[in-house]
């Protein structure tokens, strides 16, 4: 072996050798990143029923066709634009409405 190819064995082996030591820079008091959330655990374990009331439900209301239809439509590029962009026009009125009530000083 080259000297070269022999000094980067080395330098791959003293880095291999060195990685272990980089838990022990981290300066920690503890055995793992979990440690110290045991509180946190029992809450769990004695939890009745950890999830949402709401996350049981299967009856999903959704439309099967126009999901797949939406899906490849945009699998194609050929996505459309909503319809109507703007604002309805009993929003815009109710405030000119109200306005042209109110005296002027």
């Amino acid at each position: 072996m080259r000297s070269a190819t022999k000094a980067l064995v080395a330098a791959a082996l003293a880095g291999v050798m060195l990685g272990g030591c980089s838990e022990y820079l981290d300066r920690r008091d503890t055995i793992s990143l979990a440690a110290g959330e045991a509180p946190a655990a029992n809450r769990v374990a004695h939890m009745i029923d950890p999830w949402p009331a709401a996350s049981g439900n299967r009856n999903i209301a959704s439309n099967g066709e126009r999901a797949a239809a939406a899906a490849a439509r945009y699998r194609t590029g050929r996505v459309t634009a909503p319809k109507n962009a703007t604002t309805s026009q009993t929003y815009s009125a109710q405030p000119q409405a109200a306005s042209a009530s109110a005296p002027v000083n």
